[in-house]
C-alpha cells in the first residue's frame, strides 16, 4: 500500500481521500478494495493501467477534479470489470469516455460535454441511472441513437442544458426523466410514445406554452404519475393530461384559468395540485373546474394568486387535507364556502391557510370552519395591512 495523505480515511474495503490536494490517483493494489473516493482533488491525468490492481472495485468517485479528454486515457476504466457506480461530476470532459459494461450508475453532471454520439454509451446495457446535467447539450448534438444501448435505464437527468425539444430515441425502460432548466418550447406528438414506463416527468424552468403542447403529447403514458411544469409560460391548466396522473405541479406560471372538466377524465384522480404563484382570479375557477378530483385530491395550493373570493368547487373535494389560499386578495369567507354546514360531517382538512389576505376576521361566520376538527389548523393571521397604523 503506498503512503496516502494523513487525512485519508481507510476502512476494510474502502479508501476515502476527498479534498486532500491529490494530483494523481495513488498506485493501489488491493483485490479487496470495493470503494474508492477521490473527489475534490486536483487530479488531471489517469494513465491506462491506473486501476489494474483493483479488480473488484465497485464504486469510484472522481468528481470535482480536473479531468479532460487529454488527461483521461481512453482505456483508463477498462480493467474495472465489476465497477457499478462511477461519479465524474464537475470535471472538464467534452466527450463520454469508454466505460465498463458492468456500470449501473453514471454521473457526468457539470462537465463540458459537446454531444452524445451513437457510440457514447455503447455496451452499457446494465446502466440504470444516467445523469448529464449542466453540460453543453442541444438538439443538434444528441444522436437519435445515443440512448439505444441503454436497455435497462430507469433514471435520466438532462437538466441545465440547451435543449429546445425532448430528445428522441429515449429507452422504453425509462421511468423518470428530468429536463428542467432547458429552453424547451414544445412537446411534440410521438416524442414520448416509446416511454410507456415513464412515471415521473420534470419539465420545470422551460419556455412551454399550452399551444405548443401537442394534444396527444402524453395522453398515452399509462404509468405517468408525476408531471412538473412549474416555471413555464402557461396561461391555463393544460388539457389532455395523462389519465393516471397523481401529482401535477404548475406553480410559477401565468395561469389565469382552470378550465371546466379538465380533470374529469382522470382515474383515480390527482392527489396533489400545485398552482401557487400564478394569476388566478375567482372567475377563472368554475364549479366544475375540480370535477374528477372529489375523492382523490389531498393537497391544493392556490397561494400567491389574484383571488378576491374563496374559489367555487372546494366543498366537493372530500379527500382534501391541505388547502392554501394565503397571499391573495380574499375579503370574505362566506358560509358554505369551505365547510358545508348543511351536512353534519367532519372535513379531512388538517391545514387551511388564509393568512395575508384582506379578511376582516370579525366578519367570518361562526360556523364557517365548523367541519374542521382542529380549529388551530386554520391560519388566519396576519392579514394584509394589519398593524400598519399601530
Amino acid at each position: 500500500m503506498p503512503s496516502l495523505p494523513a487525512s485519508c480515511l481507510l476502512a476494510q474495503a474502502a479508501i476515502a481521500c476527498g479534498n486532500v490536494k491529490m494530483k494523481h490517483v495513488p498506485a493501489l493494489s488491493d483485490p479487496g478494495l470495493t470503494m474508492l473516493y477521490l473527489a475534490e482533488n486536483e487530479i488531471a491525468k489517469i494513465p491506462a493501467h491506473t486501476f489494474l490492481g483493483l479488480p473488484n472495485l465497485e464504486w469510484l468517485d472522481l468528481s470535482k477534479n480536473k479531468l479532460d479528454v487529454f488527461g483521461l486515457h481512453p482505456h483508463a476504466f477498462k480493467n474495472l470489470t465489476r465497477l457499478k457506480r462511477l461519479n465524474l461530476d464537475g470535471n472538464l470532459l467534452s466527450t463520454v469516455p469508454a466505460l465498463p459494461a458492468s456500470l449501473q450508475e453514471l454521473k457526468l453532471n457539470d462537465n463540458l460535454l459537446q454531444g452524445l454520439e451513437h457510440s457514447s454509451f455503447q455496451g452499457l446495457s446494465q446502466l440504470l441511472t444516467l445523469e448529464v446535467e449542466g453540460n453543453r447539450l442541444h438538439d443538434g448534438n444528441i444522436s437519435p441513437l445515443a440512448f439505444q444501448p441503454l436497455r435497462s435505464l430507469l433514471y435520466l437527468r438532462l437538466d441545465r442544458n440547451q435543449l429546445r425539444t425532448i430528445p428522441p430515441g429515449l429507452p422504453a425502460s425509462l421511468q423518470e426523466l428530468h429536463l428542467g432548466t432547458n429552453v424547451i418550447e414544445e412537446v411534440r406528438e410521438g416524442t414520448l410514445n416509446h416511454s410507456r414506463s415513464l412515471s415521473v416527468l420534470v419539465l420545470s424552468n422551460n419556455r412551454l406554452q399550452e399551444d405548443r403542447l401537442a394534444p396527444r403529447a402524453w395522453i398515452d403514458l399509462p404509468k405517468l404519475e408525476a408531471l412538473d411544469l412549474s416555471y413555464n409560460q402557461l396561461v391555463h391548466v393544460p388539457s389532455f393530461l395523462p389519465r393516471g396522473l397523481r401529482h401535477l405541479t404548475l406553480h410559477h406560471n401565468r395561469i389565469e384559468r382552470i378550465p371546466g372538466y379538465v380533470f374529469a377524465h382522470m382515474k383515480p384522480g390527482l392527489e396533489t395540485l400545485h398552482l401557487a404563484h400564478n394569476s388566478l382570479r375567482e372567475d377563472g375557477i368554475h364549479g366544475v373546474s375540480f370535477l374528477g378530483l372529489q375523492a382523490s385530491l389531498a393537497e391544493l395550493l392556490l397561494d400567491h394568486n389574484q383571488l378576491q373570493a374563496v374559489p367555487r368547487g372546494l366543498l366537493g373535494l372530500r379527500a382534501l387535507q391541505v388547502l392554501r389560499l394565503s397571499h391573495n386578495k380574499i375579503r370574505h369567507v362566506p358560509l358554505n364556502s369551505i365547510c358545508d354546514t348543511r351536512v353534519a360531517q367532519d372535513s379531512n382538512l388538517i391545514s387551511t391557510h388564509l393568512e395575508n389576505n384582506l379578511i376582516d376576521r370579525r366578519r367570518i361566520p361562526p360556523t364557517a370552519f365548523s367541519c374542521i376538527r382542529a380549529y388551530h389548523s386554520v391560519v388566519l393571521e396576519p392579514q394584509q395591512g394589519e398593524g400598519e397604523s399601530a
